[in-house]
């Protein structure tokens, strides 16, 4: 029978897969590709674009549309099977790509493209070569076999170890429970996440309410219950997952840790460079890691004094001095006190699927596509869906799946990743598809799940990705869509479509009360608006925290004389943070997206991205939030052109001049200088 993971002919036949495919579909495509790479290069008099590139894209393009519904899956199921699949095949292509990568014959023969390409020669197949011969440079083309061979074997360790870190995050996670019987203890919590803790204990056979360790439920509990001893148990949960303070030290990820920052700056100073900092920095916008500490730390100067009179204004309303399991419970009844608004208010006014409705619409007002949902798709879960895209002219141009809902097993967070890049080389095509992933309420007994306004912004951050995905008019794969872009810039189509939900004619025809139907009031969300920057100096310090404490973690590494994480956390929160954390606190034991993910001395990325978002929005502001114009021209110059062309060129191309910090400044309350 054939292997229907391996049937790359249409969308992932996910009622058919299963994790026994995984070995030996990886097995077979490897062999294949190994065996053509040799013919082709054996091939190879005078090679060009189409002769070399082209058949390397199209092998690459197949390669990762039979990984990414194992990626996918291994994410959202809590299925031990396909973990163990996951992690038997995770070798095997971190050896492939970097022996690819490695491949001296073919770097040699990238580089003879490059030479024959003419100014003629479009942008995309420049840009193509070009960051091919960035990535053998990185992946140590050059160096002597010795050195090549312990680049790939710290490839090997380094894909373990981070597989092994994020498995350990999900294990602790899913092992923490808190089973309450009084109901006293729950006071203040909503109704919504007390009927889900309900749900929970009945599933075990108990009585009362259990509390699962997810980030709905921990939301729930921070932003609302009452009881000050129940915040700090649930902080602790949080803080401490996949660590030795934890309940379960057999996931502690210490271990993890270490050998990820060895690893990385093992591999970094074997390519040539410092440390893993400035690696990381090569495929960034970021000039240099002076430049990148000099931004956050200036962004941290400017934010602090609202920062210190937001905390102050905060400590003096609660009567008290704030620990970090008190701050989001008392900014919530600072809101409701100031501003009259409340989160479980304005929940009421958010049910998820009336928020993606508006959300389309507003696709189609900005862009001219049309979603629309095509059931009979198969799908991994009986919550997800499949939608697809069309453009002004009624072509279907991609499409992408969604999985919104918390469950246990799922991996916390919201996320998109890839399941096809758009690719037309060679008389063959493939459309974009992606999976748009996110950990909102499950939905009631009524069908309903109620968002609150940061789910609603979540969730228009996370559809700005799929629409960087989705909208690429770029053929080749890998500088297609996400493909290519400086990770530093990445974020800049999703944190932009954030400021649409700051919009009332946005929010509502993205609302409908959950009882009467009623679109969200305009006096309620002037209430939500006025609120806006309640806390945001205090959210801006904690972001730059994140993102020094990440930075100075990699830019510094000395593997002689290493610093603990611990060590080097307490020093940038002695610098930035205003609030002290317990010692308890393990913070970069469950930090996924630097030691899991792809934002290894890269988490700056964020708030760089957001200065490029908010200024990019000021031009909308300007024109019109809807202005045809802007937005045709933001997608034709930012959305469109994948990683085909530099990033600030096209920019600048969008906006007319280079970003500046002032906009970020001004939507997050704080007066430029």
């Amino acid at each position: 029978m054939t292997n229907p993971l391996l049937d790359t002919s249409s969308l992932p036949r996910f009622g058919e897969i299963g994790p026994h495919h995984v070995l030996p579909a990886i097995e077979q495509l490897i062999s294949k590709h190994r065996q053509q790479l040799d013919a082709l290069l054996d091939e190879q008099l005078d090679p060009d674009f189409e002769s070399l590139v082209v058949p390397l894209e199209l092998m690459e393009h197949q390669l990762s549309r039979v990984w990414s519904p194992v990626i996918h899956l291994q994410s959202v199921l809590g299925s031990r099977d396909w973990r163990d699949a996951y992690n038997q095949a995770l070798p095997l292509l971190t050896e492939h790509g970097t022996e690819i990568s490695q491949n001296a014959r073919l770097q040699r023969a990238y580089a003879d493209v490059g030479a024959t390409l003419t100014t003629d020669a479009s942008e995309s197949h420049r840009s193509a070569v070009d960051h091919a011969l960035l990535d053998f440079h990185l992946a140590g083309v050059d160096l002597p076999d010795a050195d090549k061979n312990r680049f790939k074997e710290i490839m090997q360790e380094l894909a373990a170890a981070q597989a092994s870190f994020e498995h350990k995050v999900q294990d602790a996670s899913d092992a923490w429970s808190l089973h309450i019987v009084n109901a006293d203890e729950l006071a203040g919590v909503p109704k919504q996440a007390m009927d889900r803790a309900a749900d929970h204990a009945a599933e075990k056979q108990l009585d009362g309410w259990l509390l699962l360790l997810n980030y709905p439920t921990y939301d729930a509990i921070m932003t609302h219950a009452h009881d000050r001893k129940l915040r700090e148990k649930l902080y602790r949960a949080w803080a401490t997952r996949g660590s030795d303070q934890g309940d379960n030290p057999e996931w502690d990820n210490s271990g993890n840790i270490d050998s990820i920052l060895s690893l990385r700056h093992e591999a970094a100073r074997l390519v040539g460079f410092g440390n893993y900092a400035d690696y990381s920095l090569a495929t960034k916008m970021a000039d240099s890691t002076d430049q990148v500490l000099t931004f956050l730390r200036e962004l941290a100067a400017r934010s602090r004094g609202a920062a210190e009179k937001e905390l102050s204004d905060l400590q003096e309303f609660a009567g008290m001095s704030l620990e970090p399991w008190d701050l989001t419970f008392w900014l919530e009844k600072f809101k409701q006190a100031k501003f009259s608004v409340s989160n479980e208010e304005l929940r009421q006014y958010f049910p998820a699927g009336t928020v993606i409705s508006g959300l389309f619409a507003l696709a189609a007002k900005l862009y001219g596509v049309r979603l629309r949902e095509q059931t009979s798709v198969a799908v991994w879960h009986e919550e997800a869906r499949y939608f697809s895209i069309e453009d002004a002219d009624g072509q279907t141009i991609g499409g992408f799946y969604t999985d919104i809902y918390a469950r246990s097993g799922k991996r916390n967070g919201a996320w998109i990743d890839e399941c096809i890049s758009r690719q037309q080389l060679n008389g063959k095509s493939a459309l974009p598809v992606g999976y748009l992933v996110c950990n909102f309420p499950p939905r009631d007994d009524a069908g309903l799940s109620l968002l609150a306004h940061d789910d609603v912004v979540t969730l228009f951050h996370e559809f700005g990705h799929m629409l960087h995905h989705l909208l690429t008019r770029i053929d080749i794969p890998s500088i297609a869509g996400i493909n290519g872009v400086p990770w530093d810039a990445v974020e800049l189509p999703s944190q932009f479509m954030e400021n649409f939900a700051w919009s009332y004619e946005v929010l509502s025809r993205c609302s409908a009360h959950a009882e009467t139907g009623e679109p969200l009031p305009l006096e309620l969300f002037e209430k939500l608006e006025q609120s806006r920057n309640a806390g945001a100096g205090l959210a801006m310090l904690r972001q730059l925290e994140l993102g020094l404490f990440d930075f100075l973690l990699h830019a510094e590494y000395d593997p002689a004389n290493a610093v603990p994480p611990l060590e080097v956390l307490e020093e940038v929160r002695n610098e930035v943070s205003l609030l002290k954390h317990p010692d308890y606190n393990r913070l970069p034991h469950a930090f996924s997206h630097i030691f899991a993910g792809g934002y290894a001395a890269g988490y700056y990325s964020y708030k760089w991205a957001e200065v490029l978002a908010a200024d990019a929005f000021s031009a909308f502001e300007e024109a019109g939030i809807f202005d045809p114009g802007t937005a045709q021209r933001f997608r034709s110059e930012i959305l469109e052109i994948g990683g085909s062309r530099d990033i600030m060129d096209a920019y600048i191309a969008f906006r007319g001049r280079k970003p500046t910090i002032d906009a970020l400044l001004r939507q997050n309350g704080i007066q430029p200088a």
